[in-house]
């Protein structure tokens, strides 16, 4: 089976349709994003932007991949977690896609996606997943056919938090990339540092940095501190998950793996350790179409069962703990 895959793919802030072959190589990769100068995201407009984004991506990754929908094999989609009102736009299409063309259709967990195209971009065979992105922050592991969260935010997520105050400051969103390079000229204030066990806090970082705010301090340190200790708390979990697990790899995963500063902690600390730090390219670090498109095809051609279109359904609270890994580990 030659096995080329269409992947109409949506998460919270971002559109996209990729298309990628069962050798791992990358055929079309297509997205549009929201973005605002001010606020944060309003699921329903996030929802009707990506309606009326949806054919003109997807015509696009066609384009790009030189390839009809009759050369698709397998259309793919993110099943969740993740906002309903942009997870009912990508299931609908691809319910559609898949009915019109008589193709398979298979739904992903969205943050296995994540674990996938981050092992199948790198050299890690058997890491301790180190999961960063704006609706999560979870350390991961995997034992046969399941994975474990042995950490994970007590409250926010770690790029929720940092957009959280990217909008008090007036940065806009995404946040996080304008925060770390405000950052760069910061210096430092103290922030709580809030470690629990294996698990972490943000809020009362958060919290005390807009009170920080109110008082004055310069946006600059503020950054730069906020990163700092969010980022610290989140090495020492993984330094112990190291260790628990009996583990010689992180992989680093998720949209704030793009965060150079947080890539060079986590290097000085498996360094320290004598493992090895792994990070997703800076492209595929996001949320993107062809992780899903990938570990769809990993389903697929181990022994996944596949529903009829209509059947498949989402599902926005869906935990990797809750997800079967058919495929092999390595």
């Amino acid at each position: 089976m030659h096995s080329k895959v269409l992947l109409n793919k949506l998460c919270r802030d971002t559109f996209g349709c990729g298309i990628i072959n069962s050798k791992g190589a990358i055929l079309a990769d297509v997205r549009k994003q929201v973005t605002t100068e001010e606020g944060g995201l309003i699921p329903n407009k996030v929802a009707s932007h990506h309606e009326s984004v949806k054919e003109e991506v997807l015509k696009q990754a066609l384009f790009d991949a030189k390839l009809s929908m009759d050369a698709i094999d397998l259309v793919a989609i993110s099943q969740g977690p993740g906002l309903p009102p942009s997870l009912h736009v990508g299931m609908r299409f691809a319910q559609q896609l898949a009915k019109d063309y008589n193709k398979p259709l298979i739904g992903v967990n969205h943050i296995a996606g994540h674990l996938e195209i981050g092992r199948l971009l790198t050299s890690a065979k058997d890491p301790v997943f180190l999961f960063v992105s704006g609706a999560n922050t979870q350390i991961i592991n995997r034992e046969g056919h399941r994975f474990y969260v042995i950490g994970e935010t007590l409250d926010t997520a770690i790029g929720n938090m940092l957009d959280k105050f990217g909008r008090i400051v007036g940065l806009g969103f995404p946040g996080g990339p304008k925060i770390e390079q405000l950052a760069q000229q910061g210096q430092w204030i103290d922030l709580p540092y809030v470690v629990k066990g294996m698990d972490v806090s943000f809020s009362g970082v958060l919290t005390k940095a807009q009170q920080r705010y109110k008082q004055g301090a310069k946006i600059e340190d503020l950054c730069y501190s906020l990163q700092e200790t969010c980022f610290a708390m989140l090495i020492e979990v993984t330094e112990r998950a190291l260790a628990f697990c009996d583990k010689k790899e992180v992989l680093l995963i998720g949209g704030v793996a793009a965060n150079q500063r947080f890539s060079a902690m986590l290097q000085i600390m498996c360094k320290e350790r004598d493992a090895k730090a792994f990070a997703v390219p800076l492209k595929y670090a996001a949320d993107n179409p062809v992780m899903i498109g990938w570990t769809g095809i990993l389903q697929y051609l181990h022994g996944e069962k596949i529903l009829a279109p209509q059947d498949l359904h989402i599902n926005p609270i869906w935990r990797i703990e809750q997800v079967e890994a058919v495929w092999p580990s390595e």
